[in-house]
């Protein structure tokens, strides 16, 4: 039997509702729900359950997610699933370190609202990030070195679908070019910044600041860091990696393939949505994927495993 890897989703899959059941099911998660709003002074589960406009402002969207992460993921514990490893995409690398254990849940949960302040504020406005299908990460990238202003490869996601980041003026140039490259589409997101591009080193600078008075230790499993798709077994280059994160590109494509070299053969995404198990079946179609947001996603898994 093959090894079994935790999957994290990012930014895009949240939703209002999100992680109701298992805090209405399970006092595992409700009390993660608790920790979440102790350590930021929030109340994460209102952000999470009610309509509001919060839920897709990038401050408030990233605690929402990672706190509903790891809340079924704590119940997944709890009914004995472990994983092998584990792998997170953007703000998911949180849960990936939640699944080894590295920091202490209220530090990683204030963290990763400092991370979605820093983000928000680096460059409110004037930014852009747009999904491009069909073509080749060399090419996407060699067009963006090319263009006049700052436009970058935010997210390795699959083959063919890759996320650039940048200036406005410059994302949409490129995706001209693109266009005439090749491309099949080029897509604009709706996001309120350049994530993942140089326009937010200033916020990679500040959270390195507050990563000082953080606590991290080895992992208890392998997870495969973002921005240079290694495992990393060891707590040494965990604040350095997290703070390049924030404007580095997102290596997906290369995390899971070095997953799939590795002998995981079964791959369950913990979060809201089912983006992550998308790309993968793109790259693998043998691989088993199971994508747990609800508890009536877990109960099959359980089945099914």
């Amino acid at each position: 039997m093959g090894k079994t890897a935790f999957l994290f989703p990012g930014q895009g899959a949240q939703y209002c509702g999100m992680g109701k059941d298992f805090f209405q099911t399970y006092d595992t998660a409700k009390k993660v729900y608790v920790q979440a709003g102790e350590a930021t002074g929030m109340d994460v589960a209102q952000l999470c359950f009610t309509e509001n406009e919060d839920l897709n402002i990038t401050e408030y969207t990233q605690i929402a997610m990672l706190a509903t992460e790891v809340a079924i993921l704590k119940v997944l514990e709890e009914k004995g699933l472990k994983a092998d490893c584990a792998a997170g995409l953007s703000l998911g690398e949180y849960g990936a370190l939640a699944a080894g254990g590295v920091m202490d849940l209220p530090q990683l949960f204030w963290l990763i609202r400092q991370r979605g302040i820093y983000m928000q504020e680096a460059y409110p406005v004037g930014g852009a990030m747009s999904a491009v299908l069909g073509l080749d990460a060399d090419v996407i990238g060699e067009i963006c070195e090319k263009t006049e202003g700052i436009v970058s490869i935010a997210n390795d996601n699959c083959p063919g679908q890759i996320v650039i980041t940048g200036e406005e003026k410059a994302v949409e140039a490129a995706g001209a070019k693109l266009l005439e490259a090749g491309a099949k589409r080029c897509v604009p997101l709706k996001v309120s910044g350049p994530f993942h591009s140089k326009l937010l080193a200033g916020a990679g600078e500040k959270l390195a600041a507050d990563l000082q008075d953080v606590r991290v230790r080895n992992p208890q499993i392998p997870y495969v860091c973002n921005v240079d798709a290694v495992y990393v077994t060891e707590c040494e280059p965990i604040k350095s990696l997290l703070s390049r994160q924030v404007s580095g590109t997102v290596r997906w494509r290369e995390s899971m393939a070095l997953l799939l070299a590795d002998g995981v053969d079964t791959f369950v995404e913990i979060g809201p949505g089912k983006t992550l198990a998308g790309f993968l079946k793109k790259m693998n179609r043998e691989a088993r994927v199971f994508s747990v947001g609800t508890v009536e996603d877990m109960e099959r898994l359980m089945q099914a495993l």
